[in-house]
């Protein structure tokens, strides 16, 4: 139960820092500063996280990281379900304390939308941004499963290392879907969106469940290959 605990409190952490900020600064490219400021809090985020909780449950904080170590071999599958469940009410938790906070404290919402994820830097095509999720989200749980291999010689680096690695994926993804790479982030916020009378991120949402499975489940695979 307590490793269920800290993904809940590190999923949760992460979505109010993340998507807060962008709910705060908008995430504009063109403006660029709210732009930088979103993809460093959620690597800000995870860095954080990773040093509170990482000796906890490994800090996954995201059900596709979760789906890679499963696939590598480093838990079991009731182990993934409560990872997954905890993860899920964490980022739920998070969004409902977003939106308590913004609502009281009459803060405008950047996004439009609690800091959902989007097919708008895309013109819409959900091929193009499930392409986007499966890439971002191969790129991010690839290098977790080499931070994290037993060989790896990186003395307490890790979680930055892998914070600064989510930065650089949302450095790219902001623009184009508002970037995911993490089921749960995106569901949190989808279903207050829906609560508040915004169904566009919900009627999307599969493409961000989708993306970062398929993107996790390729990145094990190809570690897995690499390793030999």
């Amino acid at each position: 139960m307590k490793k269920y605990l800290a993904e809940l409190i590190g999923t949760c952490t992460l979505v109010v820092l993340g998507c807060g900020t962008a709910m705060l600064v908008g995430c504009d490219a063109a403006a660029g500063g709210g732009y930088i400021l979103t993809a460093l809090a959620f690597g800000l985020a995870i860095v954080a996280s990773a040093y509170c909780i990482g000796n906890i449950s490994g800090c996954h904080v995201n059900p596709a990281v979760s789906l890679g170590v499963l696939l590598s071999g480093g838990m079991k599958g009731k182990e993934f379900v409560g990872y997954v469940i905890a993860q899920c009410i964490g980022a739920l938790i998070g969004s409902g304390l977003l939106a308590l906070i913004f609502k009281l404290g009459g803060v405008t919402d950047m996004t439009g939308g609690f800091g959902t994820n989007g097919l708008g830097g895309v013109n819409g095509s959900a091929i193009a941004g499930l392409l986007v999720e499966i890439v971002l989200t191969f790129i991010f749980v690839l290098c977790i499963l080499g931070v994290t291999s037993k060989k790896a010689k990186h003395g307490s680096f890790g979680g930055l290392i892998i914070g600064l690695t989510l930065t650089g994926v949302h450095i790219l993804g902001i623009g184009l879907t508002g970037t995911s790479v993490n089921p749960a982030r995106s569901f949190g916020p989808a279903l207050v969106a829906l609560f508040a009378g915004n169904p566009a991120p919900i009627a999307c949402l599969w493409v961000f469940v989708v993306g970062p499975f398929v993107g996790a489940a390729l990145a094990a695979c190809t570690y897995k290959a690499l390793e030999k």
